[in-house]
């Protein structure tokens, strides 16, 4: 008797494990090409406006997208200037800088010894264990991110280039999709085209907008504080949100330090790392969901969860690129029937799910008649109001 294994529970979920293991090893082989390319396509996005906006004067297409390239090239190059001259500057004065963090040191040291009995030698081995360990991990994480010094060049040379013929060639990508999805109607491969452009351009412009907003929240709460160098502390902590979640927390410690260091008293260093959470408070539930708003409906545990995934597969790249690929997931998910209900766990849950009766609005969603609370009668009017108002 011939066993038909295409309709076998067991042997679908294998296929579709191993498919998915084959598809994380490919993508894990393939990541010095894929990067550079995510990368190109994040650019590629978000400056097609300006290619856009030049052809409407009749600008050929090669030169709008050339110029566009070129003004991200200059953007870039002067952000990384202004880090980089404010390393120098603030560096100029390191000895005194390393003097009063000796000092410090010292303090803290002798504070140990007296208040736990540990031996100053040893407070010294453990520093210096764990500052190894730290080095030691975050050069695992650059060589993954970037590669070495020719991998860097390499990147500035390839990804500026992937973008230009990215913007060049747009329309012949798109009849691409048009070819290799044919059995599907035209309209609705447009449609999802459309909405892949708008989801990540929306996550790019509002995060840029974000980060302005953070970068000058940061700064006038560190001119307050009287810290120096506000304006370059505050836009690198902004800058460290390309890292979500974490990036202004780690932002923090910088300048916090920089305030011990400088300061007499280390309340200052303290309000520095407070006022650091209250903008991460406001950044996370004001700013982002008000400026991205729900084009980019994420919920955020499938947000850490790719985020964790981008860092195991990329590095510091996976981290950054994780949220946008993960919004375009959705979209995908969306338009596959198959595939809804992945889009659906991926997306934000709706006003319903967080309520007080939510498991018995679910169950009487799902015309389940015997969902647990039928004998509360407070249970049942709040289900059938809810329906009610949803009709």
């Amino acid at each position: 008797m011939e066993i038909n294994n295409s309709k076998n529970p067991t042997f679908q979920l294998a296929a579709s494990l191993l498919s998915l293991v084959l598809i994380i090893a490919l993508l894990y082989a393939l990541q010095s090409l894929l990067i550079p390319l995510m990368f190109s396509i994040l650019l590629a996005i978000s400056l097609f406006p300006i290619s856009r906006f030049l052809e409407r004067f009749k600008v050929k297409r090669a030169l709008s997208c050339l110029i566009a390239v070129i003004v991200a090239i200059l953007l870039i190059s002067l952000l990384i200037w202004f880090i980089v001259h404010q390393v120098k500057v603030i560096g100029s004065s390191g000895m005194d800088l390393q003097v009063k963090f000796m000092s410090i040191f010292d303090t803290i040291q002798i504070w140990i010894t007296r208040r736990f009995g540990i031996e100053e030698g040893q407070i010294t081995q453990q520093i210096k264990d764990f500052s190894n360990k730290a080095v030691s991990n975050a050069g695992t994480y650059l060589s993954l991110a970037f590669g070495s010094v020719g991998g860097i060049l390499a990147g500035a040379v390839i990804v500026p280039l992937f973008t230009f013929f990215l913007m060049y060639y747009r329309d012949f990508f798109r009849e691409f999709f048009f070819h290799a999805f044919s059995s599907v109607a035209k309209d609705q491969v447009q449609q999802v085209l459309d909405k892949i452009y708008v989801v990540v351009q929306s996550y790019l412009i509002g995060l840029v907008t974000v980060m302005a907003i953070v970068a000058v929240l940061n700064t006038v709460g560190l001119l307050l504080l009287g810290i120096q160098y506000a304006w370059f502390f505050g836009t690198l902590a902004s800058l460290l949100m390309l890292l979500p979640y974490i990036g202004i927390a780690i932002g923090s410690i910088l300048p916090a330090l920089f305030a011990l260091a400088t300061k007499d008293s280390a309340f200052y260093a303290l309000g520095v790392v407070l006022w650091f959470q209250v903008v991460q408070f406001l950044e996370g539930n004001l700013f982002t969901p008000n400026i991205v708003g729900g084009k980019v409906s994420i919920n955020p545990l499938m947000a850490m969860i790719g985020l964790l995934l981008g860092g195991m597969l990329f590095g510091i790249s996976g981290l950054i690129l994780a949220l946008p690929i993960t919004a375009v997931l959705k979209v995908v998910f969306d338009a596959i029937p198959s595939m809804r209900a992945y889009g659906f766990l991926i997306g934000e849950p709706e006003d319903y799910h967080l309520k007080r009766y939510s498991t018995a609005i679910v169950m009487k969603r799902w015309k389940l008649k015997d969902y647990g609370f039928s004998k509360d009668k407070k249970v049942t009017s709040a289900v059938n109001g809810k329906e009610d108002a949803e009709s």
